[in-house]
């Protein structure tokens, strides 16, 4: 497997972003290593909250999160394979949605032991922690869905999805920060947008943006279908309380929500924000608002969980 690396000078003088980065050597899955970036804040010794990011951006876009979840938790944001600070495998076909399930796994609990885990999953932040939530549940006290879904291919993918994904598989160059700014509601400044190109120096850093669309499951024969699947029914099932905060203006996603919020038992008797006036990547449209709302719901659930609130039928 061939591995890029961005140069470190890409990264210099990010606004509100003077997190240190960390990383972790692992498997690349063919014999060699890759390193794998993250970033934390808060007490060492607090629950740790895992967030995870999506197609195409990196930690950069919890940054107005962090500060407000940090004050007592643990927060550690982890920059996907081919995405951030971290690695990129230079093929497309280098990147498989297994793949990045195991990447991230080997780093939360292999190298970082986190256990006691609240996820927070937008995008394919979701797409992978859920089915971690799913496979080892035993590791995760909280799950909040943030314009996410787990999807198996029996439902059809809207045509605003099917038309970025043309895009972003067809393109000559990918300009990620206009991508970004396209799930926004609130303009991004110019340094904002370069702080989402500056992972890609050029094309041939871009091989995570263009596969990770392509490994959304379709259909019912996708080989990721059965696995995804089995998490929902197990999810379904599961007691892990669960917070659906979804955007009001996402039109990839906003199905998802009602399905959240009816078919998981963890999410029954939660309060369930609606965030007013934010895209797709609602992060930079509201995100110490919905920092704060995960800060209240592991409240809560603190409270229930010590008997001290009785919890809502």
């Amino acid at each position: 497997m061939q591995i890029l690396r961005t140069p470190d000078d890409r990264f210099a003088d990010l606004p509100d972003f003077s997190y240190e980065p960390r990383y972790a050597e692992m498997s690349d899955d063919e014999g060699g290593t890759l390193r794998m970036a993250w970033v934390e804040e808060g007490p060492a010794d607090a629950a740790p909250i895992l967030m995870l990011h999506g197609e195409p951006s990196w930690s950069f876009l919890y940054r107005r999160m962090i500060p407000v979840l940090a004050a007592g938790h643990r927060v550690i944001c982890p920059d996907l394979v081919g995405f951030g600070r971290s690695d990129k495998p230079a093929s497309v076909d280098d990147h498989t949605y297994a793949r990045h399930i195991e990447w991230v796994r080997a780093l939360v609990f292999d190298q970082l032991g986190l256990t006691g885990v609240t996820l927070v999953g937008q995008d394919w932040g979701g797409l992978i922690g859920l089915r971690l939530a799913a496979e080892h549940p035993e590791r995760f006290a909280g799950l909040v869905v943030a314009n996410t879904g787990l999807p198996s291919g029996d439902v059809p993918m809207p045509d605003v999805w099917w038309k970025f994904r043309r895009a972003i598989q067809t393109q000559p160059t990918i300009d990620v920060g206009r991508f970004v700014q396209s799930g926004c509601r609130r303009p991004l400044s110019d340094a904002e947008r370069a702080c989402y190109d500056a992972p890609f120096p050029d094309d041939s850093y871009c091989a995570g943006p263009r596969a990770m669309p392509g490994l959304v499951p379709t259909s019912p024969d996708d080989p990721e279908t059965a696995a995804n699947r089995s998490a929902w029914t197990t999810l379904c099932d599961s007691p892990t309380p669960m917070l659906v905060a979804f955007s009001d203006s996402d039109p990839v996603t906003a199905g998802m929500a009602p399905l959240f919020r009816n078919e998981m038992r963890g999410a029954q008797g939660h309060d369930h924000p609606v965030i007013r006036d934010a895209g797709h990547f609602l992060q930079e449209d509201a995100g110490p608002e919905l920092a704060r709302h995960i800060a209240e719901f592991l409240e809560r659930s603190r409270e229930r969980h010590d008997g001290t609130t009785p919890a809502r039928p």
